[in-house]
């Protein structure tokens, strides 16, 4: 692009970075291409297809000619009754169809929801850790952006004094995630419960993320908050999908569950921008909501499996640090222990440096903690191939020793 037509750019998408998920990945594929023996463990997805009985109802719909026209822009009736008794079974929620929106995956219903809250100069609290996505879809809607940092140590939960710490007149929102992208942390009910009964003292909205709600290991048990801090009920909006759960990222289904005054803004902001999600996409989504688990249930065991592979080989690794991840698919392992010291006869200095240095003297890679908001740590998908993630890790660990 030459210089006069980029001076044509608004201030508010040069504003916006690519997504750094979605960077190292493309990254990834291109070396891959040119023949290099590339481990990618950026993937924010699924490494399986979508199940069968999916995939088949959204065959039935293509041939159906009622899909083939405009439908309801805040989503089919019967995609938000399933989503009503989904939330119902498997979170303990009860809503209303005029609670929920079908938007264009759960990105989509993001961008609708700080649309429909934010006004410039409206701050919103976000535990660092985050996912790349958040800052910036709340700086496109004129949001500030403030950070709550978490670390290693503390689990990466944020505590009741932090948020106390970082709060001010300005603040509109919490954005609050578990399981968490980038961390695997979930959240105890007690402490979700207590952060909800806090952010419903002060008036603060909470916009909660549960994209992961089915991906938990272990001991550890999701919970929603509007369910265990029912204070926070009428101030509180929940943001799902189908893309984790039924690994159907590439099908763009999500919705937004609000109170029925926000449902309708997101519901008009729809309208005159992106109209109706696909309806073949949404016919799909109601056969996940209203099909078998077990699909999922196979999925989240492989997961479960990896992630305590990919535990241990990077519990092995001399200079990182990391906490067993609860939930989702990812590690935030902490990497200081590597930075300004010989690897492979190179150093580096901060963890984007690493990234680099991993990707071309032993070909994984890994998102630096800088996308998140957490310099010194990395981000490693374990929804990839068991022998890929075992011999992308033991290049790491050789590496290191």
């Amino acid at each position: 692009m030459n210089t006069t037509a980029s001076q044509g750019l608004s201030q508010r998408l040069a504003a916006i970075s690519e997504s750094a998920t979605m960077a190292i990945t493309a990254k990834a594929n291109a070396l891959r291409a040119a023949g290099r023996s590339v481990i990618g463990f950026g993937a924010g997805e699924p490494d399986f297809p979508t199940p069968a009985h999916i995939v088949e109802a959204a065959i039935a719909a293509c041939s159906d000619p009622v899909n083939h026209r405009y439908s309801p822009a805040i989503g089919l009736p019967e995609l938000r009754d399933a989503v009503v008794a989904s939330t119902q079974t498997h979170s303990g929620l009860a809503i209303e169809r005029a609670n929920v929106v079908i938007s264009n995956g759960g990105k989509g219903a993001l961008f609708a929801v700080f649309a429909a809250l934010l006004d410039p100069g409206d701050e919103v609290l976000l535990p660092a850790p985050y996912w790349v996505t958040y800052p910036e879809a709340i700086g496109l809607f004129g949001g500030v952006t403030r950070a709550v940092p978490t670390t290693v140590t503390d689990g990466f939960r944020v505590s009741i004094d932090a948020l106390d710490a970082a709060v001010t007149e300005r603040t509109k929102a919490l954005v609050f995630v578990s399981p968490s992208n980038p961390s695997g942390a979930v959240y105890p009910p007690e402490e979700v419960a207590e952060i909800g009964r806090w952010a419903a003292e002060r008036g603060i909205w909470v916009i909660t993320d549960e994209i992961y709600e089915h991906l938990v290991y272990g001991n550890a048990h999701h919970v929603s908050m509007p369910v265990v801090a029912p204070d926070i009920a009428e101030r509180c909006i929940v943001v799902n999908g189908t893309a984790k759960t039924y690994a159907m990222t590439g099908w763009r289904v999500g919705w937004a569950i609000a109170p029925p005054e926000i449902a309708g803004a997101i519901g008009r902001f729809q309208s005159h921008s992106m109209s109706n999600v696909s309806n073949v996409s949404q016919r799909a989504a109601i056969a996940a909501l209203t099909g078998p688990m077990e699909p999922v249930e196979e999925m989240r065991q492989a997961f479960d499996r990896r992630r305590r592979e990919m535990h241990r080989l990077l519990s092995d690794t001399s200079g990182v640090e990391v906490t067993e991840p609860e939930g989702a698919f990812y590690a935030f392992p902490s990497v200081a222990g590597q930075l300004d010291s010989p690897l492979g006869g190179r150093t580096a200095s901060s963890s984007m440096d690493l990234a680099a240095l991993l990707l071309e003297e032993i070909e994984i890679a890994v998102v630096p903690g800088e996308a998140f908001g957490s310099p010194g740590y990395c981000r490693l998908s374990f929804a990839l191939a068991d022998a890929d993630l075992v011999e992308g890790l033991e290049r790491w660990r050789e590496l290191a020793r």
